[in-house]
């Protein structure tokens, strides 16, 4: 993508043209790959006459609290004269300020390690969830514990998709293999968070089965496709992957999602979204996604959508358990 971005703007780059990239990519892409290919494109000389900045993205779909303007943005350029220039255009829109950094593989690197940073956070978090479900606790519980002390970071198990920090990492890691180094840390926690979909799929089974309610006529239903709750991108969806992975154990699971575009997920994953009144007499039920939308009022309308003795997959630990009719097993990450 950023090759071909390249390519487009090449032809109609004018000498003293700075090309800025927002971009998360690992350190040394923007120089490495990007300049030389504006530099095919468009015939001029990097450095010379065009020169490059960099400076990371860091918008958070969803977040009204944290708008593009209220949120520090790095700064970087291939020279002081650059830098300078590009700190003065984000300077104008930026009420948080700027952040100059020494270099552009250091204002690349800072972007991929806030993902990466991130998503260990929650692999971390993921494994601890697993070792209270043998223990025979809820991590909801542990993790508001251990909340209250100052400097604890609060993280909660879960899906990692997404177009960010499900992939970003895998940049990260792979630069480093190319130099002779192989990250343990980082891909240990992409091990993890790839593969929760395939664990929830196999305890909801284990589950079920224990309950004598697994079979083909086995009802599943699941709120939400989206990577995260309030946005309507699903892109990298891991529910999707928690679908497939119900479906191969013979499941086959019914998918509401208000915020998702059907024609996307269709196009997408295969998946055919279905109306919430739909989902009904359920034997098994995922809150995968709790969209506002979905949540508002989920308590009282369960009642109606269960079938007696039904699993709760509460994913996010975001229902009121007393308020689950009897007989209704609720389990969560």
């Amino acid at each position: 993508m950023l090759r071909s971005a390249c390519q487009l703007i090449g032809p109609v780059l004018q000498p003293g043209c700075t090309v800025v990239f927002e971009s998360t990519v690992y350190p040394g892409a923007t120089q490495e790959v990007c300049g030389p290919e504006l530099e095919k494109s468009s015939g001029l000389r990097c450095g010379v006459d065009f020169k490059l900045g960099y400076s990371p993205e860091r918008i958070n779909p969803g977040d009204k609290a944290h708008p593009l303007e209220n949120i520090v943005k790095i700064v970087s350029g291939q020279d002081a004269q650059t830098l300078e220039c590009v700190a003065g255009v984000y300077e104008q829109i930026i009420d948080a300020g700027v952040h100059r950094a020494s270099s552009i593989k250091v204002a690349e690197a800072a972007k991929v390690l806030e993902n990466t940073q991130r998503d260990i956070n929650i692999a971390l978090m993921n494994e601890m969830s697993k070792i209270c479900d043998l223990v025979g606790i809820r991590s909801a519980e542990v993790l508001a514990a251990a909340g209250t002390k100052w400097n604890f970071l609060r993280f909660s198990p879960g899906l990692v998709g997404g177009h960010c920090i499900g992939v970003d990492p895998y940049y990260l890691t792979t630069k480093a293999q190319e130099l002779g180094y192989h990250p343990e840390v980082i891909l240990a926690g992409r091990r993890i968070n790839d593969g929760m979909a395939e664990y929830v799929a196999s305890r909801l089974v284990q589950l079920l089965a224990s309950r004598h309610r697994l079979d083909p006529k086995t009802r599943v239903g699941i709120l939400g496709i989206t990577f995260k709750e309030n946005v309507p991108d699903i892109r990298n969806s891991k529910v999707a992957d928690l679908y497939k992975a119900l479906a191969s154990y013979g499941l086959s699971p019914q998918i509401h999602d208000p915020m998702a575009d059907e024609a996307q997920v269709a196009h997408e994953y295969g998946i055919t979204l279905v109306d919430r009144a739909e989902l009904t007499d359920l034997d098994l039920l995922v809150l995968a996604v709790p969209h506002q939308e979905i949540i508002d009022g989920i308590e009282d309308a369960m009642p109606g959508m269960l079938a007696e003795d039904a699993v709760v997959c509460d994913m996010k630990s975001v229902l009121d358990t007393a308020r689950l009719k009897p007989g209704v097993f609720h389990w969560s990450l």
